[in-house]
């Protein structure tokens, strides 16, 4: 059992930064599991952003996510990271962070990953 608590969101400006944060807790997280950002805007469906693994922290963007959104992960603290630079409007989403199995982690589809976090809503106004 893998729990994802995240934080970070709100309502921001065009242009400017936001972090959010995804502190897990469980067994064997780091040999087992590897993380992901998802976001969901109204009415679509939840797409891939980027995933890290925390052995190694190898990286995979989504094609829509490279250049301005950068993962990263704190292994002392159980902790994984999405920054978003140069925020646009339609970065409007919620977004969460989820945890999958090592083996099927890159796919990058929300049907592979077992364990999701609560989301955190992120509002860009122009």
């Amino acid at each position: 059992q893998v729990q994802l608590v995240e934080s970070g969101g709100g309502l921001v400006q065009a242009g400017g930064s936001l972090i959010f944060s995804c502190a897990a807790s469980g067994r064997r997280i780091f040999s087992t599991y590897a993380m992901g950002w998802f976001r969901q805007a109204s009415g679509k469906d939840r797409g891939f952003v980027a995933a890290i693994t925390w052995r190694g922290g190898t990286i995979k963007y989504a094609d829509s996510a490279k250049g301005r959104f950068t993962i990263s992960r704190d292994n002392a603290k159980n902790t994984v990271y999405l920054q978003i630079n140069s925020l646009k409007p339609e970065d409007t989403a919620v977004y969460y962070c989820a945890a999958a199995f090592l083996a099927a982690w890159s796919t990058g589809r929300p049907s592979d990953y077992n364990y999701w976090g609560q989301g955190t809503q992120v509002t860009v106004s122009s």
